[in-house]
């Protein structure tokens, strides 16, 4: 045995010792391959049922680990870790091979997936990601709405807007929304004169035109909604774009400069999830901690099959819309115009019913939705040192936005608390390039949680918000309290959305702390709704009980809207002292 293998078996062994109290530990060696992590579970588990007791240790060989299913993590494995050599992958995505020149455009057949056609929203040439066939390649040139007649549930648009989709059966329009963009499916265009009509297919037409925030913006300033069309071949038209024949089952591509698609390595997404850990509220699954893994490649495709008309924060909207007369809420909260129910999108690492299940230096890139979702019944846990890059949704997500049962505007507290994400800390990690797809997403996404702890985080290159935390709109006490802020390092945020800030709030939060936190160089897209809505610092509807102080920002341009009792700010803005700005930009490095 080379020494390089003596370092790496004795780094594997003294990492599981620091935890271990059984007479036997276990080294399981993994080579990449399909089902090769599953059958390591599976051999680790066996052990145990024959009464073996020892705290497994999987060490994954550097390689793709291409999945057809999802990784689950159980009860049964419960103080298992995954260690990953330098290059070690876990990939939900398919390569695409066998190209050909057609005129200025190359085409390749798209093979079938688990035997069944292969549809994507998604594509990443030579590690770069491609753009899915669009009518404008600069965003601030978008085409912008001219009217909307909800009850018809219609949007009228320049005629010139849409010449080019008339007769594309799957064309979608991406709409921009105040602080979202819904994704809708085209159904039918009618041009009169210099404007079309444009209508939508359900489920997200009908949800989409019924509830009223956010809306479609009509103004007199020169700000109504601006859009993009998409997955339409005629829109295929520069380099770098793409678009696939779902029919024909053909994907098109036009090269960027330098591209060679003999030899390119093309990736598409065909798993939404690549990780599930599901316990039981009963039987959580225990002490997992993954290390240096890679998690790539994952699709989302709901989108493409139901719309996407979205309330806050990427939580999709399943039924929304307004009160006729609106309704008093107790506590002197100021009255309600609309009711809605949200349900989740999909993550590439998922992890419920959970405790102490630790990420640690891992990397979450190329990613369609959310990367990583610690949602129900999670009692501590560490997410620390990890890179997300190119993420479509929300890089890391923490705690139930409640059930898809229960109206988005009411005070959560379930009867069993331990359903609530509670201890989480999401500590030192980078996160750049997020909510590239969903563009009302997040860095980090916290609803109802108690006691996590955000800190010492660097966000960069989002679309909207750096660090949302809170749900509910609401100042009645419910699950959230205890949480801390402290450290981060959030710039350059904002790239498509405003109604945002660096780091916002929503709902009653006794005992929890914003602080020491850095918020800079925010966007100015030229399409946004109001360009002046936009904050470093927002303590939004229903925010109580928080202490705000000692945070960095260039200006004191904050922002609190229609908050509740107990709130405390302190020494916020450009006089904070240098030693807490660079405590935070230094340890978020």
């Amino acid at each position: 045995m080379d020494a390089r293998r003596l370092l790496i078996l004795a780094a594997v062994y003294a990492l599981s010792a620091l935890s271990a109290h059984a007479a036997d530990d276990g080294v399981i060696e993994v080579k990449a391959g399909a089902f090769t992590i599953e059958k390591a579970l599976q051999e680790a588990r066996q052990r145990r049922l024959h009464g073996e007791d020892f705290r497994p240790v999987l060490h994954l060989q550097a390689g793709v680990y291409r999945l057809s299913q999802p990784i689950i993590l159980r009860p049964e494995d419960h103080h298992t870790t995954l260690i990953g050599e330098p290059g070690t992958v876990l990939s939900g995505g398919v390569r695409i091979t066998g190209w050909r020149r057609q005129g200025s455009l190359w085409v390749a057949d798209v093979p079938e997936w688990n035997g069944r056609p292969l549809e994507f929203r998604q594509l990443w040439v030579n590690g770069q990601k491609a753009v899915r066939a669009r009518d404008v390649s600069d965003l601030e040139k978008m085409w912008r709405i001219r009217s909307v007649d909800k009850p018809r549930e219609t949007l009228y648009v320049p005629a010139a807007s849409v010449k080019k989709i008339l007769r594309e059966r799957h064309a979608e329009m991406v709409l921009h929304e105040m602080w979202c963009v819904a994704n809708l499916r085209i159904k039918d265009i009618q041009v009169q004169g210099d404007s079309a009509a444009v209508t939508f297919h359900n489920p997200e037409s009908h949800v989409h035109f019924m509830h009223p925030w956010p809306s479609p913006m009509v103004t007199t300033d020169g700000h109504n909604s601006a859009f993009y069309l998409t997955n339409a071949r005629p829109l295929l038209d520069e380099p770098g774009e793409w678009y696939l024949d779902t029919q024909k089952q053909q994907l098109y591509y036009m090269p960027r400069p330098g591209e060679d698609m003999r030899t390119a390595e093309v990736e598409a997404p065909a798993l939404e999830t690549l990780l599930r850990v599901e316990g039981t509220p009963n039987a959580p699954v225990c002490g997992v901690r993954l290390q240096g893994i890679t998690f790539r490649h994952a699709t989302w495709l709901r989108p493409s099959m139901m719309g996407h008309a979205p309330l806050q924060a990427g939580m999709y909207m399943t039924e929304a819309y307004k009160l006729r007369p609106q309704i008093s809420r107790p506590n002197g909260d100021h009255k309600l115009d609309n009711q809605g129910w949200v349900g989740r999108p999909a993550a590439a690492v998922e992890v419920n019913c959970a405790t102490g299940v630790d990420f640690e230096r891992c990397v979450f890139e190329h990613c369609a939705s959310t990367a990583l979702d610690y949602h129900r019944y999670i009692q501590g846990g560490e997410v620390t040192h990890c890179m997300f890059q190119d993420i479509g949704g929300t890089a890391i997500l923490a705690g139930t936005y409640g059930p898809e049962s229960h109206e988005a505007h009411l005070p959560y507290l379930p009867s069993d608390m331990r359903e609530i994400c509670t201890g989480l800390s999401i500590i030192g990690n980078r996160i750049t390039d997020a909510a590239n797809e969903d563009w009302g997403c997040l860095g980090i996404g916290a609803g109802y949680v108690r006691g996590i702890k955000i800190l010492y985080n660097e966000i960069s290159e989002v679309s909207y918000t750096g660090i949302s935390m809170g749900w509910g709109w609401n100042q009645q006490t419910c699950a959230m309290a205890d949480n801390l802020v402290r450290g981060n390092y959030i710039h350059h945020y904002a790239r498509h959305m405003y109604d945002t800030a660096g780091i916002y709030t929503l709902g009653a939060q006794p005992h929890t702390f914003i602080e020491e936190n850095v918020v800079c160089d925010i966007y100015h897209p030229g399409y946004v709704h109001d360009p002046e809505h936009w904050f470093y610092l927002y303590t939004d509807e229903g925010s109580s009980y928080i202490t705000v102080r000692n945070n960095w920002t260039p200006t004191e341009k904050y922002l609190k809207n229609a908050n509740g009792p107990g709130n405390t700010w302190e020494n916020n803005g450009p006089m904070v002292a240098d030693s807490i700005k660079e405590k935070a930009i230094r340890g978020s490095e």
